[in-house]
Parts: C-alpha cells; sequence; structure tokens
C-alpha cells in the first residue's frame, strides 16, 4: 500500500468533522488556481483540488502546462497522476488502470 492508498484509508475513518478540517487544509496548499490551464470560470466556480474533486464540471476542457506533480497537496499525498481537472481525480485514475491498464489520455 503506497501513500496515497494510507491516507485515503485514513481519512475514511475519520469522523466527518475532522475530515472537513484536514480537506480546508489540502485546499489551503492547493495550486490548482496558479496553473495555465485553469480558467476564470473555474475562478469564479471556486473549483479546486481536483486530485481529489475530479474533474472540472464545466470550465476547463483544454490542457495547456499541468503543475500537478509540482503541487504540495499531491508530494503530500504521494499523487502518480496529473492533469486532475481534465483527466479525473487521483482515484479515479487509478481505477481506470486498473480496469483497463492505461492512463485517462
Amino acid at each position: 500500500m503506497d501513500k496515497f492508498e494510507q491516507i485515503a484509508r485514513m481519512m475514511a475513518k475519520m469522523p466527518m468533522e475532522e475530515n472537513m478540517k484536514a480537506m480546508q487544509m489540502k485546499m489551503s496548499m492547493c495550486t490548482c488556481p496558479g496553473c495555465p490551464t485553469y480558467t476564470s470560470c473555474a475562478r469564479n466556480a471556486k473549483e479546486v483540488l481536483f486530485c481529489n474533486t475530479g474533474k472540472s464540471f464545466m470550465c476547463i476542457s483544454e490542457e495547456k502546462k499541468c503543475i500537478c506533480p509540482t503541487c504540495p497537496v499531491a508530494i503530500d499525498m504521494g499523487l502518480k497522476h496529473s492533469s486532475f481537472c481534465t483527466r479525473g481525480s487521483e482515484k479515479a485514475q487509478r481505477y481506470e488502470g486498473a480496469i483497463w491498464g492505461t492512463k485517462v489520455l
């Protein structure tokens, strides 16, 4: 089990209030708003932490340059994937890889 899996299991066992505090801390570390792919639509919709929440709902459809690998959240949680705003959360990309044997393109 890698670091991401350990943290995900730990957070799943936390009481809701404690889990929300942990997520708020991650949101404060998030660098999504500084990414070249991030749009004003995403900013207005307050979309952040795509590595956890998944793809942008309606605001981001084009990848420009991804800074996910340098994000403190990605480093802290041991994330292996990137481009979460267009490809889905870490969990979703891992699931897709396990099922189809590939990463989301």
